[in-house]
């Protein structure tokens, strides 16, 4: 028996004048987790729907288990032991989580449905994914993180040789990501083997044991995940270094100097005598650990938080808002770090979520906007931010991550806001969506608008910030202007709370 359980050469597939594979190729060894990378159109998808028997090749081979395939359809995938989980829920939300668990298999005991082999069968694979639910619970009455786990549960109850995930855990919060990896290590440790697509690097390094990188429909490069770094991997996915990412500074467009953000003494629970001034036409980045009081400084200038003293002082003269509200119609946005619970609503059309800002923002004696008037913003918004759905009524959780996160910050530019707040804003998004979004705040900084910008990803704000104030445990530790930032100081700043004074190694 070969170590190869899935080997892929030259693989070739249009749509059209559309070239989705060219000449891909990519060898998966048994019982490890094999990450596959790349941007928005780079192949990914197409290759693992044709290892899922969804659509076919037009030309090149596929081997699995030492042997010659061409599956017909997703059925005969699953008869080769071949399961996947795509980013889109497959469920019927009327149906229960035990109806969802067994759809067209359902196990029968004297020529009748047996709902206590399903019982038996599902209960010690939802204990493993540590899902406590009513399995007679509609599945549309779960939240999308456990509807996910369902979707997952469903297949692994297939018992796969090959389990495909693409994205899995998009929908999954951080808690909820790591007992999914506890169950893919168990998985591996019991001999299945796993393809798991991602745009989450970090995720990608700590749960991998090999990395394929993917690029205009080729595999540019492959290896163990402990001879590659991340930068290399982002460098194979754009054709180019890591810092090739972060547009350059655009010419400010006609900001008045005296247009600034200033903050004075201010106090609360978790911080400490902040103060300092964000001018418009620049890009001001907050950096800390998690709780040094980043998250809280946001809060209370977007009107989420209340402060205990201290003065705050916006463009308009006016001090901080009493709510989100208050802030949206004074033209102060904050673009959430959790997309999917705080800027979305998932449910919901792209018209609803992209014009909901401005119908709130509507002052009493104007409560509402027509449809025409809200299709017209939706239209408007898909335009100029490039965002990649079906239509104007498609619903937010159809979206790729990027697209998503696009939704968010489009909705707040209806209200032009003069103070943009963005709270890791790229999280979760890919390579392709990140670049993307680092254009629209270069744009936003030189339309004379005060950026206010935390991230989590120490490169990103190296790359876009002319600033960096850096707090740790409530107190501002200093700041980093022009050629004085840089990754190490950086780390060590947020790290220790202390400016760096020696010399780098």
């Amino acid at each position: 028996m070969t170590n190869t359980l899935v080997s892929v050469n030259k693989l070739v597939k249009r749509y059209g004048g559309v070239i989705a594979l060219d000449g891909m190729s990519l060898d998966v060894q048994r019982g490890t987790i094999h990450a596959v990378v790349g941007e928005n159109g780079a192949g990914k998808s197409t290759l693992m729907k044709i290892l899922a028997g969804v659509v076919r090749q037009d030309s090149g081979t596929v081997l699995f288990d030492g042997q010659s395939v061409t599956f017909d359809s997703p059925n005969a995938a699953r008869e080769r032991g071949i399961g996947i989980v795509y980013q889109e829920l497959s469920l019927f939300p009327e149906r229960s989580v035990l109806a969802n668990l067994f759809v067209n298999r359902e196990p029968t005991r004297y020529g009748l449905i047996s709902r206590q082999l399903m019982l038996e069968r599902s209960r010690p694979m939802l204990d493993q994914l540590g899902l406590r639910v009513d399995v007679d619970t509609p599945i549309g009455r779960l939240s999308i993180g456990e509807q996910q786990l369902i979707e997952l549960c469903r297949v692994l109850l297939e018992d796969p040789q090959l389990l495909i995930l693409d994205e899995p855990n998009s929908a999954l919060n951080e808690r909820e990501t790591q007992r999914l990896f506890t169950v893919l290590r168990g998985l591996r440790e019991h001999g299945i083997t796993i393809l798991h697509v991602s745009h989450r690097l970090e995720e990608v390094f700590a749960i991998a044991d090999h990395v394929t990188v993917t690029r205009n429909g080729m595999e540019v490069v492959s290896k163990p995940i402990g001879e590659i770094t991340i930068p290399e991997v982002i460098e194979g996915m754009i054709g180019g270094r890591q810092e090739a990412l972060f547009p350059p500074p655009l010419p400010v467009e006609n900001a008045p100097v005296e247009k600034r953000l200033i903050v004075n003494g201010l106090n609360s629970i978790d911080l400490r005598s902040i103060s300092f001034e964000a001018r418009a036409g620049e890009i001001v980045g907050l950096a800390g650990l998690e709780g040094s009081g980043v998250s809280t400084l946001l809060g209370v200038l977007f009107g989420i938080e209340k402060a205990e003293a201290g003065e705050v002082v916006f463009p308009d003269g006016q001090g901080a808002p009493s709510s989100p509200t208050h802030a949206a119609r004074r033209g102060v946005c904050l673009v959430p770090a959790d997309r999917r619970r705080n800027g979305l609503m998932l449910e919901k059309s792209l018209i609803d979520n992209l014009a909901h800002v401005v119908v709130g923002a509507l002052p009493g004696r104007q409560p509402w906007l027509s449809h025409h008037q809200m299709r017209g913003i939706a239209d408007k918004q898909i335009d100029n931010l490039r965002i990649k759905a079906r239509s104007p009524y498609s619903l937010a959780n159809q979206l790729s991550g990027g697209n998503q996160q696009k939704v968010v910050i489009g909705k707040w530019l209806e209200i032009a806001p003069n103070v943009v707040l963005l709270d890791d804003p790229t999280r979760g998004v890919d390579v392709g969506a990140k670049r993307e979004i680092y254009l629209i705040i270069r744009k936003l900084s030189a339309e004379g608008r005060i950026v206010l910008f935390s991230s989590t990803e120490l490169p990103e704000l190296v790359g876009l910030c002319d600033r960096i104030l850096v707090l740790y445990r409530g107190r501002l530790a200093g700041t980093l202007a022009g050629s004085a930032i840089n990754e190490h100081d950086l780390l060590h700043m947020i790290n220790t709370g202390e400016m760096f004074t020696g010399s780098p190694a």
